[in-house]
């Protein structure tokens, strides 16, 4: 400071630049490291912020594609003790009848219950049920004076089992819209949560064979069940069967019990828990366990192989069985602990009696020991279509014995422990 004293004075007073060369290191130099450090501190935390910002996109990989996709979605948001970060939007909406002027939306959030009433709720009884769902309740009702069915989340679910149940909606809404597929017309989006679907009148398939099977009072000459009608049903079912497979998907769990029946015989491919399960990876292995039936599995996953699309073709073929047979359990005379060691021999499905030489090739070609031995969805629904025009259209089909649930559930593999209810 002293020797700043000195050099100040042997500047003349009229210097200025003198006196600036003098006080450089006050004047100049030391408030441009300030500066430079305020810019490289507020830098610094600028780059922290986006790097969580893209640590979070990098973890909700559902979410970066949802956002890209969000301009053409329309959605009820998840209720708002869900961290929107955690879980997404389920994109559904229900469509008004009427027509709106432009400057009104075309259509209205479910939740609006008081334009979308929902009536005559009563529950839905289940033709059979092999793994009770303690978390959710079917009930039937009407929507717009349609019938709809409502799949409610039981209110003393925790917030997992509600983050899982709005998964689940989300993920049948990833499918997209597809003639083959039940319609996911709406979710409420309070309390008690709940998916509204298009209701079938004839429901699953196996109960449908059953009450054919038993020449049910309800069931009217129009549902003559012919071989042309199993081949357009199957057709039907492949075609819903390729749409997921598009979407690279695996059903894991084709079966009559998976497939819903309308009036006019048109079918619908549903029983989507096992390959919702295996997308997102939630439940337990004891749950994943629970749902297999092994009766209907393909070598691969008995044995606990990889497991790929072609494993579902052999789950159609077991389908198709159980269709010409009127609900006969596949494979009765072998125990399921015996299956994999009887499918090793290069055993497979005995032709039925009432069963078509066409039909029966049709079975072969999709229960192939060798995954890439089985015929590919394209070839079958081609020789579907061909079955279909070749096909009797009046000779129905018929059971070689009465149904005798007892006798079927030991034949299917389904233990004790599991309830089953006849409609």
């Amino acid at each position: 400071m002293l020797n700043s004293t000195n050099a100040t004075s042997q500047c003349q007073s009229d210097d200025r630049l003198c006196r600036v060369k003098v006080h450089q290191l006050e004047l100049i130099v030391i408030p441009v490291l300030l500066l430079a450090a305020s810019f490289f501190t507020v830098l610094s935390l600028c780059l922290l912020k986006l790097c969580d910002k893209t640590e979070i996109i990098q973890h909700h990989p559902q979410r970066q594609h949802y956002n890209r996709r969000r301009q053409h979605l329309h959605g009820i948001d998840a209720p708002p003790e869900l961290n929107p970060l955690e879980y997404e939007a389920v994109p559904m909406r229900v469509k008004t009848q009427n027509r709106k002027p432009k400057t009104q939306p075309a259509e209205l959030q479910l939740s609006t219950e008081r334009q979308h009433c929902i009536e005559q709720i009563t529950p839905l009884p289940l033709s059979f049920t092999v793994k009770p769902n303690n978390t959710v309740t079917l009930f039937q009702a009407t929507m717009n004076q349609k019938p709809v069915v409502l799949r409610v989340l039981n209110e003393s679910a925790d917030s997992r089992e509600r983050k899982i149940f709005l998964g689940f909606a989300y993920f049948l809404s990833e499918l997209g819209p597809h003639p083959c597929l039940p319609r996911l017309l709406g979710v409420r989006d309070r309390a008690p949560l709940a998916m509204i679907f298009e209701k079938l009148e004839n429901k699953d398939l196996l109960g449908f064979l059953w009450r054919y099977r038993k020449a049910h009072p309800g069931l009217v000459a129009s549902y003559a069940f012919t071989e042309r009608v199993l081949f357009s049903m199957a057709r039907q079912i492949a075609s819903a069967l390729e749409h997921l497979h598009s979407k690279n998907f695996i059903h894991g769990n084709v079966c009559a019990q998976s497939v819903l029946v309308g009036r006019d015989l048109s079918v619908k491919l549903w029983g989507f828990g096992p390959a919702f399960q295996k997308r997102m990876k939630v439940g337990t292995s004891g749950e994943m366990k629970d749902i297999e039936m092994k009766k209907w599995q393909a070598p691969e996953v008995l044995a606990h192989q990889p497991v790929s699309q072609s494993s579902d073709i052999w789950s159609f073929g077991i389908l198709l069985y159980e269709m010409v047979t009127l609900g006969d359990p596949p494979f009765p005379k072998v125990m399921p602990s015996e299956l994999l060691h009887y499918l090793q021999r290069r055993k497979t499905l005995k032709k039925p009696t009432n069963c078509s030489k066409s039909l029966y090739s049709i079975i072969q070609a999709c229960c192939q020991w060798r995954p890439q031995d089985r015929a590919p969805l394209k070839e079958l629904i081609s020789m579907l279509q061909i079955a279909e025009r070749h096909a009797n259209d009046t000779v129905v089909l018929q059971a070689s014995e009465p149904l005798d649930i007892e006798k079927y559930m030991r034949e299917a593999g389904y233990g004790e422990a599991y309830n089953f209810a006849l409609i």
